[in-house]
């Protein structure tokens, strides 16, 4: 094993022939470009070739030619094992999530590699897209304020007319994570057997979990931004998560005078105008934030659930809420869905929706079952009753025996959540580290979804993949995080 390691070293440290190409274990990658959705920008990077059957049951039938980018580090010589990036969704591509996270991970990688796989169904690896690729032309408003699960009609129409245009390119049931877990262990090999750093990120901490399941001797260290649980089913706890998140979000609201003052019961009166919605939808009239076109929509109990739920994710847009929800009550909406479509504009392109019901449909969607307590919360039951739809129609996956079982190790592990994420909550990351005999499970204050990027956080995060600290890890300055200011008017937060 150490003479292993040892030509392993040898390998990735070596420094680029003739400047142009960098030789990893059976793979050369190249200079290359990455670029970002609805962006001209582009990352400097380096590319390889690397491709795996899309059924392994059948090798020589259809290849997946995966999108596979590494971010050099200059050091001399480079860390065997790089840090690989595993992106949420699901349905986000590890190479167009990079820019998001590249500061965040700028101490991480001075000594190591970052590995950017795709995985299979998003990004350039066979992405099973269901909208079209042309630009909106300024709809991204109505987009964003339809940001809701449909009726049981509209879901199986829109799950047949997605998997009419992606049938003819791709098997759906061969896009699941325990597949894509191969994928991973196979780039690992062909990269000379290293150890990886993996970083999940939200639903990328499912996929960190399984692989460290499956081959527990290919992890050297877990990062676990916005924990997922094994033995969680995703949409399941959707609406108690984001009531949980809102209640004490306005909690603050009440307990800051002037925030109390402008607002009065912001949980109150959220829950107020939903049922004024279901009544009678409200007509809104506002111009596209982007293009400045003049649109025209209406704001219903559904459309209203949903767009809460979006500014939930980020203490930025979640400081915006009671001021969104006072003026919507008083029957300006605008507001609330322009801001709406500024959250979802990249979110919607670069989300994979196909592979995402691939993942669902297969791992969760047959242990969804009504949960009557969640239909009187502001997100109701509408999501898990349209998945179920949805997977009636979309084609489903195997899962292991094993799938849904916690996770055991004494791999060292960092888990992150934030105080009030509204889809993996706190709790999830403490349900986690109970079979993680070397963890830490770091919660910061006033954070919403994922907090990699936050504060301290990236500090910490890099102390963590070099020492491999974990009780002894001083992290108390992420008491300094707190939540934003509430936003009293649309001129800034309040002192």
């Amino acid at each position: 094993m150490l003479a292993i390691l040892g030509a392993v070293m040898l390998s990735l440290a070596q420094p680029a022939a003739a400047n142009d190409v960098l030789p990893l274990g059976s793979l050369e990658f190249r200079r290359c470009e990455l670029s970002q959705p609805r962006s001209a920008a582009t990352t400097a990077a380096w590319c390889a070739d690397f491709s795996q059957p899309e059924n392994r049951a059948k090798p020589d039938g259809r290849r997946i030619a995966f999108r596979l980018a590494l971010i050099k580090s200059d050091a001399v010589p480079v860390k065997s094992d790089p840090l690989v990036l595993l992106a949420g969704g699901p349905g986000q591509a590890a190479t167009e999530s990079w820019s998001q996270v590249a500061g965040a991970l700028a101490l991480a990688r001075r000594s190591r590699h970052v590995i950017l796989l795709d995985q299979r169904g998003t990004g350039g690896s066979n992405a099973l897209r269901c909208d079209d690729d042309a630009d909106d032309k300024g709809g991204d408003v109505i987009k964003a304020a339809q940001a809701h699960a449909p009726d049981a009609a509209g879901a199986r129409a829109m799950t047949q007319d997605c998997l009419r245009r992606v049938e003819t390119r791709a098997d759906a049931t061969q896009y699941t994570t325990s597949i894509a877990v191969e994928d991973l262990e196979a780039l690992r090999q062909a990269l000379g057997g290293v150890q990886y750093n993996l970083l999940g990120i939200s639903y990328g901490t499912r996929v960190a979990q399984q692989y460290a399941r499956r081959y527990p001797q290919g992890v050297r260290s877990l990062i676990l931004d916005g924990v997922a649980p094994n033995d969680v089913v995703l949409g399941a706890d959707f609406a108690r998560s984001l009531d949980d998140a809102l209640r004490a979000r306005f909690a603050l609201c009440d307990a800051a005078p002037a925030c109390r003052e402008r607002f009065g019961d912001v949980y109150k009166d959220l829950y107020a105008l939903r049922a004024r919605l279901k009544e009678k939808p409200l007509a809104v009239s506002l111009r596209d934030p982007q293009t400045f076109a003049l649109l025209n929509a209406q704001l219903d109990a559904d459309t209203f659930a949903g767009l809460v739920r979006l500014y939930a994710y980020a203490p930025e847009t979640a400081a915006l809420l009671p001021l969104a929800i006072h003026e919507a009550a008083a029957g300006n909406a605008a507001p609330l869905m322009g801001q709406a479509s500024l959250i979802t504009a990249d979110l919607g392109a670069t989300l994979t929706s196909g592979m995402g019901l691939s993942v669902i449909c297969a791992e969760d969607a047959d242990l969804l079952v009504a949960q009557p307590e969640q239909a009187a919360l502001i997100l109701g039951d509408d999501f898990t009753t349209a998945l179920r739809t949805q997977c009636e129609v979309w084609p489903r996956g195997q899962r292991p025996d094993d799938f849904h079982e916690p996770l055991k190790s004494d791999i060292p592990s960092l888990l992150l959540s934030g105080q009030y994420d509204p889809v993996t909550p706190p709790r999830y990351g403490e349900q986690v580290a109970k079979g993680l005999s070397r963890s830490r499970h770091l919660v910061a204050p006033g954070q919403g979804h994922n907090v990699i990027g936050r504060g301290c956080v990236p500090r910490l995060l890099a102390r963590f993949i070099d020492k491999l600290e974990t009780d002894t890890l001083d992290a108390g300055c992420i008491s300094d995080m707190g939540a934003t200011p509430f936003f009293l008017d649309y001129n800034g937060a309040s002192p």
